[in-house]
C-alpha cells in the first residue's frame, strides 16, 4: 500500500481458535467497517479509535460461533452482541447466511443488511466487493477490497486459507460449491490479489493468488473429481 492510498487496513489476531479479524476502510472518511468481530470487540473499536478511524459497521463471512459470536466448546464468545452496543451500524451478511447469523448471534434480522454476490460497499475510494462464496457453509462469503491503482486485497474468511481451504464436513457445508467458489471465482482473481484468511493456519499471515496457484493444492486440482476425493466426499 503506498502513501498516496486512501486503505486503512489492518490484521489482528484474536482469541483461542488462531481467527484473524480485520478493520478496512478509508483514511479520507476516517470510517472503517470490521470484519468477524467476535472476539476481543472492544479491542478492535478501540484499535480503530486510536487510528482516529470510526468503525460504521460490521462485516459477517460466515454463521460460526468463532466468527460472531456465542457459545462454542463451553466457551462464550460476546461477539455481535457486544459489537452492537459498542458500535451501533448495519451488519452486512450474505442473504443465505442471514437466518443463522440470527439464530446463532442472537440479533434481529433487522439489524442486518442482507446481500446478493456483487454487491459492492463504499467508503471513500475503497470498494467493498461482496463475493458469495458457498461450500463452507451456504452463504458464505469473502471481500474484495479494490482501490484504483493498487492491488486488490482479498479477505478470504473460512473459503480460502493459506495452503488449504475451509471444512465441508459441517451441517450446511457442500464440496461441490467449495470446490466452485475456489476455482470458479477465486482462482480466477488477478495474480497479484492479496490474501488474507480468516485463521492463521500457517507460517505467513498473508499470501497472493498466485502464490495459492502454485502451492495450494485445492487450487491445483484438475476437476471436481479429483478435488472431492481431496475431501474424502
Amino acid at each position: 500500500m503506498s502513501d498516496e492510498s486512501d486503505l486503512y487496513f489492518r490484521q489482528i489476531a484474536v482469541g483461542d481458535m488462531a481467527n484473524l479479524v480485520y478493520l478496512v476502510g478509508s483514511r479520507s472518511t476516517r470510517e472503517a467497517l470490521v470484519v468477524d468481530p467476535a472476539w476481543s470487540v472492544d479491542s478492535l473499536i478501540d484499535q480503530a479509535e486510536q487510528d482516529g478511524i470510526k468503525v460504521v459497521g460490521a462485516l459477517v463471512t460466515h454463521y460460526h460461533q468463532d466468527h460472531i459470536g456465542g457459545s462454542i466448546f463451553g466457551m462464550e464468545i460476546e461477539g455481535l452482541e457486544r459489537f452492537m452496543d459498542r458500535s451501533p451500524g448495519p451488519i452486512h451478511v450474505q442473504k443465505l447466511e442471514a437466518e443463522g447469523v440470527a439464530k446463532v448471534s442472537g440479533i434481529p434480522r433487522s439489524e442486518f443488511r442482507e446481500h446478493e454476490g456483487g454487491d459492492i460497499i463504499e467508503l471513500g475510494g475503497i470498494r467493498v466487493r461482496l463475493l458469495h462464496t458457498p461450500g463452507h457453509t451456504p452463504g458464505s462469503q469473502c471481500f474484495l477490497v479494490e482501490e484504483a491503482g493498487q492491488p486488490s486485497q482479498l479477505v478470504s474468511g473460512d473459503t480460502l486459507f493459506l495452503g488449504s481451504c475451509g471444512r465441508v464436513d459441517l451441517p450446511g457445508s457442500d464440496p461441490e460449491q467449495m470446490y466452485e467458489s475456489l476455482n470458479g471465482t477465486l482462482r480466477k482473481l488477478p495474480d497479484e490479489t492479496l490474501v488474507f484468511p480468516g485463521h492463521l493456519y500457517s507460517e505467513e499471515a498473508q499470501s497472493t493468488i498466485g502464490e495459492q496457484k502454485e502451492t495450494n493444492p485445492f487450487l491445483r486440482v484438475a476437476n471436481l473429481e479429483t478435488f472431492l476425493q481431496f475431501m474424502g466426499a
